[in-house]
């Protein structure tokens, strides 16, 4: 009885050995994982908190910009500001001026621009003197339009084309500086008037003047009929001497 109960308590012992192992085991592996995780936290903690100010904070600084507006070159710098073209300045006007008349505006110097007034100080505002006058009223020679090639200059009625036109730089006016405007047909194809009336005259019968022209098939006409026995030749020499007959383009002699 004594030797069983020996036993039985030899057999606790191991037990309770075996118990006290497994949760040791237990614990460590625990502790294991905690300080991984804490690790693992501590060092997310600290990457969010170096990169937090450039992820999570907007950037509200205004961006610097170096490019330079296209009017600056054309407008010389430290020079007199009413000499300065339009482009150049900002200015109050009055479409309620008298036309034709010299009326005064006052202006303002555009960002990026310097220059100086009478008595050589540089200055911002400033006033210019001009003739009261929209741009699309001033005279032909104060701007340049663009030119059109598929119109017939030599016609009855004459013809007109649509053109764009732009104020020259030095010139003020009011309303915008590129306008429409309906122009006559005034382009040349390189053809003399000369050459041709000279064609008409020795070698009309021939067609030679018609071909010179461009235009070949009354040149065939005129020289399978002998220039229409010589009526034909002397017409054309009228009407070429005239300006009446030009070039099959539709350009002008030059």
């Amino acid at each position: 009885m004594v030797a069983l109960a020996v036993s039985g308590l030899s057999a606790l012992k191991r037990l309770c050995g075996v118990a006290l192992f497994v949760s040791q085991l237990y614990v460590l592996s625990g502790r294991g994982s905690l300080m991984t995780t804490e690790h693992s936290k501590q060092h997310f903690m600290s990457t969010k908190g170096v990169t937090s100010p450039t992820t999570n904070t907007p950037y509200t600084r205004a961006t610097e910009t170096t490019e330079i507006p296209s009017y600056v070159s054309k407008c010389p710098s430290n020079g007199l500001c009413s000499k300065l073209p339009p482009d150049c300045m900002t200015c109050k006007t009055n479409v309620s001026c008298v036309y034709g008349k010299p009326a005064t505006f006052d202006c303002k110097i555009k960002p990026q621009i310097h220059c100086v007034d009478q008595r050589n100080n540089e200055v911002e505002n400033f006033t210019v003197n001009m003739t009261c006058q929209f741009c699309w009223q001033l005279e032909p020679t104060d701007y340049v339009c663009t030119s059109s090639t598929s119109c017939m200059t030599v016609s009855c009625p004459r013809q007109r084309y649509n053109a764009n036109c732009t104020v020259h730089d030095h010139i003020h006016c009011l309303g915008n500086r590129v306008f429409p405007k309906m122009l006559y047909c005034n382009w040349t194809g390189g053809y003399k008037w000369s050459t041709a009336l000279a064609l008409s005259i020795t070698l009309g019968g021939f067609g030679a003047d018609r071909f010179y022209l461009g235009q070949w098939r009354e040149g065939l006409g005129k020289l399978f009929s002998f220039g229409g026995l010589g009526i034909w030749t002397l017409i054309d020499v009228l009407l070429i001497g005239v300006g009446y007959v030009g070039p099959a383009d539709g350009s002008l002699y030059i």
